[in-house]
């Protein structure tokens, strides 16, 4: 797909020098038509949402419902799914310790280990449509018209206009973002919120905005809380000097219209926040991700900190996978190995966020922009937007301890969007040769963009293959299912409750995980739990009495599914061909 958009950028450049004008009539229509609709602004931000979520309903015949695969889906579906029946956490189980998990945490209670904004997503796609995926679903709309809204406040209306279809076209309908139930929107649409409301408050000093601005700290406090911390400091920064400064409104009017209600929406979101952790780990001020790392984890929250204890495990295949951590972690302790990382993660943050066509128009601007421009002659609003992007990259992408996967910088994206279309608002008028060469090339930079998502969205239909990665680009919709959902639904179709025993060879893919349950385990009609020998198996079977119990082998190819049958006596274990 990188190299189809290559491609296509090119013959866009070819064709910008040697025929600028093609098409002009019909770009010239097509503007018109939508700087009438951009007029209206909030018909545009309800516009850009509807988009995205129509585009995805009619992509449903070959884009289906996804599956869970990854760790933290499983531990987001966890939250909704405890959340939906009406639980803020659920009792630590009996048998615990035959489920200990990825991204679950199990004592002091049963919980996922991350902020709750995710699963509150789900959980609503759960209660209103029967389904989690109508959660995210809904969601990605909700990111599209949160992203036009930001660009509204620092670009004309024509500019965030196009800047949320870009945002349907790229992040709303197709990659894991929209696919998955991974996260990503709610992130997004927090840090939308931010950077919005900054310009509004600052020149317009209305409740709301002030409002929208808590709001979208709250979310990312209980999305993304450490990215949405370094994304929000230079937004706090504005907003102090903007404060000091004794031009504008008084300081009583600020105070009273802008920074109280503020601090209200923020007290409010840490009381609801406060109180979630307090049911799930016993203290307002402990969450469950510190929990979990303190339970699994000797890695450290940032780069520079030291190792911790390596804790006690219950079973090889956690072992394994936290230990390869540390591997990681410490490759990344030398000056080689932060280069390393800071610029695989750039890159895989390239391929998300922009990839050839939204790179295109910074790139040529660099060309263009004539020589001896200084960071005076770059706008006040560039100059920011430039310095959030900078302190999000040094603090997240250079110094977090931790794997890092493209919904991480889920904050940015509206900033991302908005200082590419600043590049294509100056590169507009570039007119080599007196040819409107940069006219062509602004208007092809969204055509591309809406050719990729066609090839993208029809690309089972047409038989083009899409790699499949942990940490997929734009385009991509997650790695490959292991088997897990299809097993579930044969299981859910046999009579009675069943207890599924997972059995795991000692070179097993830690990502490949079986064992996840849902928030009332002793009411779910299928239970996964770990093989820990035929004694404690047994002690697992005796639990479940009433229970068909089979023994999983899921590192078999397929997988071999047979009915267990042990002697606790002997640890003689017979198998019976699963039919």
């Amino acid at each position: 797909m990188l190299l189809i958009e290559s491609i296509l950028l090119a013959l866009a450049v070819v064709v910008a020098f040697a025929r600028p004008t093609v098409c002009s009539q019909f770009f010239d229509r097509l503007e018109q038509s939508l700087s009438r609709l951009a007029e209206e602004r909030r018909l545009s931000v309800a516009v850009v949402g509807f988009a995205a979520l129509l585009l995805r309903i009619a992509l449903l015949p070959v884009l289906h419902v996804p599956e869970p695969i990854v760790h933290d889906e499983f531990g987001y579906l966890l939250i909704a799914n405890t959340f939906s029946h009406g639980r803020v956490t659920n009792p630590t189980h009996p048998m615990w310790v035959h489920f200990e998990t990825f991204s679950v945490i199990q004592k002091p209670t049963y919980q996922c280990y991350t902020p709750a904004a995710q699963g509150l997503i789900l959980a609503a796609g759960q209660i209103i449509a029967g389904h989690p995926f109508w959660g995210v679903w809904l969601s990605a709309g909700l990111m599209c018209s949160a992203i036009c809204w930001m660009l509204q406040g620092w670009l004309s209306a024509g500019w965030a206009l196009l800047g949320g279809f870009l945002a349907v076209l790229r992040f709303g309908v197709l990659g894991y973002w929209a696919n998955s139930y991974w996260g990503g929107a709610a992130g997004a649409i927090g840090g939308a919120l931010v950077i919005g409301a900054l310009p509004r408050i600052t020149q317009f000093l209305h409740l709301r905005h002030a409002i929208a601005m808590g709001v979208g700290l709250a979310i990312l406090a209980n999305s993304r809380p450490y990215e949405g911390f370094i994304f929000s400091l230079p937004v706090g920064i504005a907003l102090l000097t903007w404060l000091s400064c004794k031009s504008g409104p008084t300081l009583r009017d600020k105070l009273l219209r802008a920074i109280i209600p503020l601090c209200l929406a923020l007290m409010l979101g840490c009381a609801t926040t406060g109180y979630y952790f307090w049911r799930v780990t016993g203290s307002p001020f402990r969450s469950p991700y510190q929990v979990e790392r303190e339970t699994y984890s000797s890695l450290p929250y940032l780069i520079w900190q030291p190792l911790r204890q390596l804790p006690a495990y219950n079973h090889k295949v956690m072992q394994d996978a936290y230990s390869d951590e540390i591997q990681g972690f410490m490759s990344n302790r030398s000056w080689q190995g932060v280069l390393y990382a800071v610029l695989s993660r750039s890159v895989r943050l390239w391929r998300f966020f922009l990839g050839p066509a939204l790179t295109f128009p910074a790139l040529m601007l660099s060309i263009v922009l004539p020589y001896g421009i200084t960071w005076r002659r770059i706008s006040a609003q560039t100059r920011f937007l430039i310095a959030v992007f900078f302190t999000f990259v040094v603090g997240v992408v250079g110094l977090e301890a931790t794997l890092f996967s493209p919904h991480y910088a889920a904050p940015l994206t509206s900033v991302v969007l908005a200082l590419v279309l600043l590049s294509v608002q100056r590169l507009r008028f570039w007119r080599p040769w007196n040819r409107s060469a940069g006219l062509f090339i602004t208007r092809a930079i969204p055509a591309v963009c809406a050719i990729m998502f066609l090839a993208v969205g029809l690309a089972g239909p047409l038989h083009i293959p899409l790699s499949q990665s942990h940490v997929p680009a734009w385009d991509q919709r997650g790695p490959n299912s292991f088997g897990r959902a299809t097993t579930l639904s044969q299981l859910e179709q046999l009579p009675g409750n069943q207890l599924v025993i997972v059995r795991y060879r000692p070179d097993h893919n830690a990502f490949a995980e079986w064992v996840y349950n849902d928030a009332g385990i002793d009411n779910s009609k299928v239970v996964w739990a770990r093989d820990m020998g035929a004694d404690r198996n047994q002690e697992l079977i005796n639990y479940f009495r009433n229970r068909r119990v089979w023994l999983l082998d899921a590192d078999e190819r397929p997988p071999r599914l047979v009915q267990y049958a042990g002697e606790t006596t002997t640890g003689v274990i017979t198998c019976v061909n699963y039919r």
